[in-house]
């Protein structure tokens, strides 16, 4: 690889849940915020609440960012020129989830760049009733992800990420082989065992089915059957999803509409 400052950066990203009692300046923080701000977008649908109340912030972070997708802001300019708005919910939602996405990633790159670490929270949707209520946000405003920030009191080492060959695709999508398949679930495993990722932080999903035997240990569980348990076993209902996105007077139907 070219390695540079800013890929080094970018290849020694790592989750940050542990922070020290330094609390970033305004100026960090409107630096970090403003750097967010100039990501790419395509209808700049992406707004930021900073939280600084260490007591009820996740992890005990310093700050911790609601990144929303903003429809309500857009809409409010839309008023200024005389439109109202017709792009389905949907629609407006996967670019506006685009931009915030966009923002949250600048936002973190800033923050490493300035001694910082963070950490993405990826309930944020499912927890819109209570977001919406205590930062008071207006219908069409849908919470897009958490993210915590501070100065790190941890160093933890980059988890693995998957072998190119399953990564990266020219020209059309393949047909993986097993072998294929085997080699990519190998390296995400074994980087998080020789880690002790699962084991250090005694977690493991339980299985839902209790006439299935558990045959795995912390010597042998790791990320191929972790993400594989959320996935069979987690979020099975579309409603829960949905609720959240009715709450937020944002529903989804056939059509995309209200």
């Amino acid at each position: 690889m070219i390695r540079n400052e800013v890929i080094d950066s970018l290849m020694s990203r790592k989750s940050i849940r542990k922070y020290t009692d330094q609390i970033p300046s305004e100026e960090e923080i409107l630096t970090v915020v403003r750097a967010g701000q100039q990501a790419p977008f395509a209808m700049q649908m992406g707004s930021v609440i900073i939280q600084e109340n260490r007591e009820t912030n996740i992890f005990n972070a310093p700050v911790q960012f609601i990144i929303l997708c903003d429809i309500h802001r857009m809409e409010k300019v839309m008023e200024a020129r005389g439109w109202k708005r017709e792009a389905s919910n949907i629609h407006s939602l996967l670019f506006g989830a685009q931009d915030a996405a966009y923002m949250a990633q600048n936002m973190v790159t800033a923050a490493e760049s300035l001694g910082m670490g963070s950490c993405y929270i990826g309930a944020a949707p499912y927890k819109s009733e209570k977001l919406r209520e205590d930062c008071n946000l207006p219908d069409h405003v849908f919470p897009l992800v958490i993210l915590t920030m501070g100065f790190p009191s941890e160093d933890p080492p980059a988890r693995p990420r998957y072998p190119m060959e399953f990564h990266l695709f020219r020209e059309k999508y393949p047909d993986f082989s097993k072998g294929t398949v085997k080699r990519a679930m190998d390296v995400m495993d074994r980087g998080y065992l020789d880690q002790d990722y699962y084991k250090n932080a005694g977690f493991m999903i339980p299985l839902s089915d209790k006439s299935k035997e558990e045959k795995f240990t912390f010597d042998n569980y790791s990320w191929t059957e972790h993400i594989s348990r959320k996935m069979a076993q987690w979020s099975t209902d579309p409603e829960e999803l949905l609720k959240q996105l009715r709450i937020c007077k944002l529903p989804i139907n056939e059509n995309g509409t209200e």
